[in-house]
């Protein structure tokens, strides 16, 4: 069994663009009419994440994540297609966003994803705005997520040279 490096199938990458004057940096992180058809953001949530930390990596079988990565940090962001259906199974997208390139990611579920804050000294912060309420209404249901944080760094050390999850 062989990876492919490439796109996968309904992962969107959109750049991000700040505004910045004397008074500091705006960035609008997403709208709702540049969002797939059915996506729809139903809650929120800000992470920081400390240099060298990686988050992850999980995927959901219902949860579309749709993250900001703006800064200050910068992330290593890893995803791999684990749906079997999919004509982009098993291929594998990494890239570098943050400070300086700011990024919306669309993730789709069935898609492994993770990252990690790749800067020396400056903490990291994603936005992520999903479209299924953690932990369902109320927050008395299940988590949709399957972990694979297991591995923790050997998924992010070994990500372009293993073919197993």
């Amino acid at each position: 069994m062989h990876f492919k490096v490439g796109d996968i199938k309904g992962v969107v990458v959109q750049k991000l663009v700040q505004h910045t004057d004397q008074r500091g940096t705006l960035v609008q992180t997403f709208r709702s009419d540049s969002l797939p058809s059915g996506v729809r953001p139903v809650m929120s949530y800000v992470s920081y994440t400390k240099p060298g930390i990686g988050r992850g990596p999980h995927e959901h079988e219902e949860q579309t994540d749709v993250f900001a990565f703006i800064g200050p940090g910068s992330f290593e962001l890893y995803l791999c297609d684990n749906r079997r259906e999919s004509e982009t199974y098993e291929n594998r997208m990494r890239m570098v966003v943050g400070k300086k390139n700011p990024a919306l990611i669309v993730i789709p579920p069935g898609v492994v994803h993770g990252y990690r804050n790749i800067s020396d000294d400056e903490r990291g912060m994603v936005i992520n705005y999903p479209d299924r309420l953690y932990r369902g209404w109320g927050g008395k249901g299940e988590v949709d997520e399957i972990r694979h944080e297991d591995r923790g760094d050997e998924f992010y050390e070994d990500f372009l040279s293993k073919n197993r999850l």
